[in-house]
């Protein structure tokens, strides 16, 4: 797993699998916040906009993936 954050655009990417694995799709799961998935289905990653505001203080926030079942791999 590896966390990017971009001060510039305030952009927040927590990488599940490795770096740069493309998405084929992406869903919006709560305000600001994406998860990115791969062709296998598999979640790659979560991008967080404006991330100062969205974890404002907080170093931890949840989320719900619905992942249809299948068994969430990070590698």
């Amino acid at each position: 797993m590896k966390v990017e954050y971009d001060p510039k655009r305030d952009l927040l990417y927590l990488w599940l699998k490795t770096p740069g694995t493309k998405a084929t799709r992406t869903e919006t799961i709560a305000p600001g916040v994406h998860a990115d998935f791969g062709q296998e289905d598999d979640l790659i990653g979560l991008e967080v906009l404006d991330a100062s505001e969205v974890l404002q203080d907080n170093v931890q926030f949840e989320v719900d993936v619905d992942v249809s079942g299948r068994p969430l791999e990070v590698s």
